[in-house]
């Protein structure tokens, strides 16, 4: 289990997230929601490790019975849990085969690496040019969060957070990226999808809706909450 115990994080001394608790189950699919700047994506780095982020003492960040507040963000990584950026950076002189072959060392032997990435590629629709160019350098909105999820796929993460995974994405995308993720990751894999437009919801069908503004956790509910946002807005939750 995930859980989230009264944390409040500041960045630059200004307070971005208040006393949240919450804990996520394995094998379940969460939706983040909330307005934009209402503290979402910070959560998400909150829970990755960020260096820029400076936690409450009352915080806590629990994998099991283990508090990962104080540990790096490769350590987090090391445990599992994966973050897909917002905004993937380009890599120069970086492949994709470079980066999960570093990933995966002694986890995975370097030709059945190549053989799987080009498997998995072809159902995401990625064009084979790609492979062999710098990561995201030149590759359109769609095309990078389609490498975002094949990362996470290959690295079998057992707490994600895609964050933001359909912006920029067209409908087409946005349902073969949602039914590759469904397809390959571990059963036993919780998902977080932060997002503050319904749309994505549509194809990942989350257990739980969590609400997200100024900061504060105001409401979760199931995939009805979703359908109240999209009708009536954040405004009114």
């Amino acid at each position: 289990m995930f859980t989230l115990q009264h944390l409040s994080v500041s960045i630059d001394k200004k307070k971005i997230l208040d006393d949240i608790s919450f804990a996520f189950l394995p094998g379940k699919t969460y939706a983040l929601m909330g307005p934009n700047g209402s503290g979402k994506s910070t959560l998400a780095s909150a829970i990755m490790g960020h260096p820029a982020i400076t936690y409450s003492r009352a915080s806590k960040i629990l994998v099991g019975k283990k508090n990962i507040k104080t540990l790096t963000p490769d350590a987090r990584a090391k445990m599992g849990i994966f973050l897909s950026f917002q905004t993937p950076l380009e890599i120069p002189g970086v492949t994709v085969f470079d980066l999960l072959r570093l990933a995966l060392e002694k986890k995975m032997n370097p030709v059945a690496l190549h053989k799987q990435v080009r498997v998995y590629a072809k159902e995401l629709h990625i064009k084979d040019e790609l492979l062999k160019r710098s990561l995201n350098e030149g590759f359109s909105g769609g095309e990078k969060k389609k490498f975002e999820a094949l990362q996470a796929v290959m690295l079998k993460p057992s707490f994600v957070l895609f964050d933001e995974i359909d912006t920029g994405v067209d409908v087409d995308a946005i349902k073969t990226i949602s039914r590759f993720l469904n397809s390959h990751l571990p059963k036993e894999t919780t998902l977080v999808y932060i997002t503050h437009s319904t749309r994505l919801l549509r194809y990942v069908k989350p257990d739980e809706v969590l609400v997200i503004k100024n900061g504060q956790l105001v409401k979760t509910g199931k995939a009805a909450l979703a359908k109240k946002i999209e009708e009536k807005g954040f405004e009114n939750i």
